[in-house]
């Protein structure tokens, strides 16, 4: 369990941050930028859960822990040295329960015959702010992994994918499974 008694501790001010192994890193490294932007998503998460039905709420509340375990996972990076400790890494079954997620959800949804713009329900606009940033920690921890020196584990990579996909497919749960969904028309405008 963490402990928090002091918020600030002043290590920050001259532009870097610990990882949890405790080296230093610039706060624009990649690595943090990555793991900033899986707080983002968890953030807005909490937000959407202000409208989320029960079962939704549910399946959110878990995602918000996994995320956590993501943002422990990419801050603290593999070395050649062990840590002292076992980190926290995001596991296949966390993966796999957002699919079983997705599949329930996706049972009740009418078929798409369009792309779906974000909107619809105060819930399901939150869901597609949620998913385009997952979307952009998800880029960012590919680019991550690109990086010589970096390691992202294979289920950090797959758990952010699958993410993206149930937070779109909650986005439409949340517009009546689908009846409420804002389709785009393509050219409507010209």
């Amino acid at each position: 369990m963490v402990t928090l008694n002091r918020i600030y501790t002043r290590t920050g001010d001259k532009g870097s941050t610990a990882l949890a192994s405790g080296e230093r890193r610039s706060k624009a490294d990649l690595r943090i930028e990555t793991y900033g932007t899986v707080d983002e998503t968890n953030a807005c998460i909490g937000l959407v859960r202000l409208h989320a039905d029960s079962r939704l709420d549910a399946m959110l509340g878990a995602i918000q822990n996994d995320l956590f375990d993501l943002g422990a996972d990419l801050a603290t990076p593999e070395s050649a040295e062990p840590p002292k400790y076992e980190p926290l890494r995001i596991v296949a079954a966390q993966v796999q329960r957002v699919e079983r997620d997705i599949d329930a959800l996706n049972a009740d949804l009418s078929p798409l015959k369009s792309f779906v713009l974000p909107g619809g329900s105060p819930a399901s606009a939150a869901l597609h702010l949620a998913r385009t940033i997952c979307r952009r920690a998800e880029r960012l921890a590919v680019a991550l992994a690109a990086t010589e020196g970096e390691i992202v584990s294979p289920e950090a990579l797959q758990y952010l994918n699958r993410l993206s996909d149930f937070l779109f497919v909650a986005s439409r749960t949340a517009n009546a499974n689908g009846a409420d969904d804002v389709l785009w028309v393509p050219g409507q405008n010209r």
